[in-house]
């Protein structure tokens, strides 16, 4: 005759699994930082240089642990439309924005090189010539919207 565990010896070890996945609940990050939050959205403002001033519309997402920054900027006086992406590193302000654009994936068009605090970014935007970042913009981005989580 087999031996047979009575059920009461049993209903610990059915409890097992529910115990242990109540734990992950309490142990939730978010997978957005605040710095992200707070970066992360939609920017307009002008560039003031060379050929006067011009209207930008730049689409920014911050990733902090990695460093890296994306976005897509558009030219609002001639609908063209840039996607870049670069590094961000942190100041005691913010931080600092180093970011290339491309015009359909692969021609170098424009560079970035600004600073952000709280909802403003500001700069250098330097338009592209036979590859080399000629033309300066002075440029100053106030954010309007905020981003996706």
């Amino acid at each position: 005759m087999p031996l047979q565990t009575p059920p009461v010896k049993l209903l610990p070890l059915l409890a097992l699994p529910a115990l242990l996945g109540s734990c992950a609940i309490g142990a939730y990050f978010s997978p957005i930082s605040a710095l992200e939050r707070s970066v992360n959205g939609l920017y307009e403002g002008e560039g003031n240089g060379v050929t006067g001033r011009v209207p930008y519309r730049l689409t920014l997402t911050l990733q902090e642990q990695a460093g890296r920054v994306s976005g897509v900027l558009t030219n609002l006086e001639s609908k063209k439309t840039y996607t870049g992406s670069g590094s961000f590193r942190r100041t005691q302000a913010g931080g600092q924005v180093d970011m290339n654009f491309f015009e359909n994936g692969n021609r170098f068009r424009a560079a970035i090189h600004a600073d952000l605090s709280g909802d403003t970014l500001t700069g250098k935007l330097r338009t592209v010539l036979l590859g080399k970042e000629l033309f300066p913009y002075n440029i100053s981005f106030k954010k309007v919207a905020e981003g996706r989580e």
